[in-house]
């Protein structure tokens, strides 16, 4: 399952605030930068949902500005399908290697730190491939409106009852 992780404050100063962020056996590190309302992976070209799974990569993401939601979907989880706001920050999103997963920035953009644990065997061509859910039926189903509802994560009540 997926883990919001709490990281600690070790010093404040006037207008400074110190954070160890520190991912024990991270061997990886990448800098996302999306400008304005970016969807990554992008859809495809007639709408459908595109994700990345990692089969030998766990993240863990930390918004540094603005925030981004996240869609998850794994199988091997009780409820496979949970959407996950992950604000500027307030936790680190880790993911487990296996899960397919795309997100949304906010309308202004956001940065994000991954401070990624890789086996052996990743390489960047199998780590960041791109799925079609149009391809993948059972994913495509569980993401449709038809499918079942997504289990919310890191929304404010306000936020919930619009979604």
């Amino acid at each position: 399952m997926f883990e919001l992780i709490p990281f600690h404050k070790f010093r404040d100063t006037p207008s400074v605030r110190f954070f160890d962020i520190t991912i024990a056996n991270s061997n990886a590190r990448d800098l996302v930068f999306h400008e304005g309302p970016a969807i990554s992976p992008n859809n495809t070209e007639t709408g459908y949902w595109q994700f990345y799974l990692h089969p030998h990569q766990e993240d863990n993401l930390l918004a540094v500005s603005g925030g981004r939601t996240f869609y998850l979907v794994n199988f091997a989880w009780k409820n496979p399908y949970h959407i996950v706001r992950l604000d500027a920050n307030r936790h680190i999103l880790r993911l487990p290697p296996g899960t397919f997963h795309r997100s949304v920035s906010d309308p202004d953009g956001s940065l994000v730190l991954n401070q990624a644990v890789r086996t052996a065997e990743a390489t960047i061509q199998r780590e960041f491939r791109v799925y079609n859910s149009f391809e993948i039926p059972r994913l495509l189903r569980v993401t449709s409106k038809f499918g079942p509802k997504p289990i919310l994560h890191g929304f404010d009540q306000e936020e919930r009852q619009a979604a």
